[in-house]
C-alpha cells in the first residue's frame, strides 16, 4: 500500500520535472561556534521568524569547519546545542541568488548527539577487518640514474661578471 502510494507520487514528480535528492547529507563533528540569533517578521505573512547559526568542527588531520544554520526558534530550542559537544547535523543544502550573487544556505533539520564519526588513518588498519583496495596508480621508483631524470640538476648561480645571455 505504502510502496503503491510512493510510487504514484514519484511518478507524478517525474511528469513535474522535479528533483528529489534520496541521499541524506551528514556531517559529524565538535560544536566549536554559536553565532547570535538572528529574528524578524515576514514581510510576505506577517509571522515573526528565528534563526541561528553555528560552526562545526570535523577532527582530522586537516580539521575542517562549516556554518550550518538551525531555522525556527521551536527547532533551536528543541536541539539545544551547546559549545563543545559532538554531534551529527544532517542538512539541506540550497542557493539563492541576491543582487547578482549566489550564496549556500545549509539547513540541519535533524542533530544527533553523540555520534562523532572517528577518522581512522589510512596506515592503521582493524584487527579482522579486510585490507583498504590496492591504489589504481602503480608506485612511483626513486630514479637512481641523473640521466634518465627528466629534468637537468640544478645549476649553481653565475658570478657576477659572467657573461650571461639571459635578460634576468
Amino acid at each position: 500500500m505504502i510502496q503503491t502510494i510512493f510510487s504514484n507520487f514519484a511518478s507524478e514528480l517525474r511528469k513535474t520535472n522535479l528533483l528529489i535528492l534520496t541521499d541524506k547529507m551528514d556531517l559529524s563533528g565538535k560544536i566549536i561556534a554559536i553565532l547570535p540569533a538572528s529574528s524578524g517578521t515576514s514581510s510576505r505573512t506577517g509571522n515573526p521568524w528565528m534563526s541561528q547559526d553555528y560552526v562545526i568542527e570535523v577532527p582530522g588531520q586537516y580539521p575542517r569547519r562549516m556554518v550550518f544554520r538551525v531555522f525556527g526558534e521551536d527547532r533551536i530550542k528543541q536541539f539545544n546545542i551547546q559549545a563543545g559537544e559532538d554531534v551529527t547535523v544532517q542538512f539541506d543544502i540550497d542557493a539563492h541568488e541576491y543582487q547578482g550573487r549566489w550564496f549556500n544556505d545549509i539547513r540541519a533539520f535533524n542533530i544527533i548527539r553523540g555520534q562523532v564519526a572517528q577518522t581512522i588513518p589510512a596506515a592503521t588498519t582493524i584487527a579482522g577487518a579486510a585490507p583498504a583496495p590496492a591504489s589504481p596508480f602503480p608506485p612511483q621508483q626513486p630514479v637512481a640514474n641523473d640521466a634518465a631524470a627528466p629534468f637537468p640538476a640544478a645549476q649553481e648561480p653565475a658570478s657576477e661578471g659572467a657573461t650571461d645571455d639571459l635578460p634576468f
